[in-house]
């Protein structure tokens, strides 16, 4: 029988609990849910109680003796961090193209040489299943150690069917081996293959035909993502893509707008997706399509600026009605980052986010876009009790000491793991 645990006397609990139902928009993404003085109590990693350390107290009196007390004094506790978008499963490192990249050669220069997506698919094809959990396992012990208890994985360095099955066979044996929770992605259509060059729609119907049935049928992956980038897969390859894929039961999500201005915002409401991601370039159109379909965009500012490109305009995304979330983006490339706090930090100073904002979309609004918000994102009787205790007195304290982790201790359905 695990001890209960009660983390009593908090400066600041932020429950992220609201009578908002879904994603979080405009003002509702402000409301923390604080609770002063703040306690909970866990029994079995579930939350059984929320509220003032003296309603706790007074309610449990007769079992804080078989519980284990956890002080929180002059500190924040909050839920533990969701990351809804991480390519976390890759074989091998790029860190030389980003002396390139330095030197001045463009994303679609280092691609198109040869390097990037093509070079990590290479790497993935020849690694073995036990070299990839090796490489993983350490990605998600830092991505815990930031306080992050639940994450979104993409597949996509394959672009074959034999490599494609081996990333999601990966996850689905790291969710067994793992603390972390891994919600899997197939994203078959994140590069054309370099063997179907010229013959991009061939590689659709290979990837409609013969790769997204085993994927649904074996259950390995619960959404499908495209990347609609000039260049890379059109709009209408897109959509008939992800169109296929939500008639085998995969709900789709889209790569869109992040190197210029390409209908992907659009796209992603048409279709209903429910989540658009990077969108550095997304239209004014775009934005506005999806504050109508309820698509919730998920930013990326760490990968804007390892491009050192302009971070998406998630200030007006918000106030356009856009529910927004945001991620780390981890991948070899382009964002070889695990710091979720880091994230929040960059979400406030590059994209104009204010601090409760940017927690809103590295909680709640994260979980809604991977569907897990019934499970995680806020602290509420009934959810998993994933918790994380930080070495700041505030929300506002943790998005202003920025590049620094802060956390103290993190809890993953109430066993503590850091």
């Amino acid at each position: 029988m695990i001890k209960p645990v009660w983390i009593k006397h908090a400066a600041q609990l932020a429950t992220l609990a609201s009578d908002v139902k879904g994603p979080r928009t405009k003002e509702a993404m402000s409301n923390l849910g604080l609770i002063e003085d703040g306690s909970l109590w866990i029994e079995n990693g579930i939350i059984h109680a929320v509220g003032t350390t003296k309603e706790l107290e007074n309610r449990f009196s007769d079992k804080l003796h078989k519980a284990e007390i956890v002080d929180a004094t002059n500190h924040l506790v909050t839920p533990g961090l969701v990351d809804p978008h991480t390519h976390v499963v890759y074989g091998g490192s790029r860190e030389h193209e980003f002396e390139m990249r330095l030197k001045g050669a463009t994303y679609m220069d280092i691609m198109n040489a040869g390097g990037g997506i093509h070079a990590t698919t290479k790497m993935t094809r020849e690694a073995t299943e036990d070299e990839l959990i090796e490489q993983a396992t350490r990605r998600l012990d830092s991505f815990l150690s930031h306080g992050v208890t639940t994450i979104e994985g993409k597949s996509g360095y394959g672009m074959n069917l034999e490599t494609e099955l081996k990333q999601l066979r990966v996850m689905k044996k790291l969710q067994e081996q793992h603390m972390i929770d891994i919600v899997p992605t197939f994203m078959g259509a994140h590069a054309v293959p370099p063997e179907y060059k010229g013959r991009e729609d061939a590689f659709v119907h290979h990837l409609i035909d013969d790769m997204l049935p085993v994927v649904a049928e074996e259950k390995l992956a619960e959404f499908n993502d495209v990347f609609c980038e000039k260049g890379v897969y059109t709009p209408r390859q897109s959509e008939r893509i992800l169109e296929a894929g939500k008639r085998l039961g995969l709900i789709p999500k889209i790569h869109a707008d992040e190197i210029e201005p390409y209908g992907g915002a659009e796209l992603a409401a048409k279709i209903g997706a429910i989540s658009a991601e990077h969108l550095l370039k997304a239209s004014e159109a775009g934005i506005k399509a999806m504050a109508e379909s309820g698509t919730i965009a998920c930013l990326l500012p760490a990968t804007a600026l390892y491009l050192r490109e302009e971070a998406a305009e998630g200030r007006k995304m918000i106030d356009h009605g856009v529910a927004v979330a945001i991620s780390t983006d981890c991948n070899p490339g382009s964002s070889p980052t695990t710091s979720m706090p880091l994230i929040m930090n960059l979400a406030c100073i590059s994209m104009r986010l204010t601090p409760a904002e940017s927690l809103t979309a590295a909680t709640y609004n994260a979980a809604c876009a991977i569907n897990r918000q019934e499970q995680v994102g806020s602290l509420e009787v009934g959810k998993q009790a994933d918790i994380v205790l930080w070495n700041t007195k505030s929300y506002q304290e943790l998005q202003y000491l920025f590049g620094v982790n802060h956390v103290k201790s993190v809890w993953k359905k109430g066993i503590k793991v850091v």
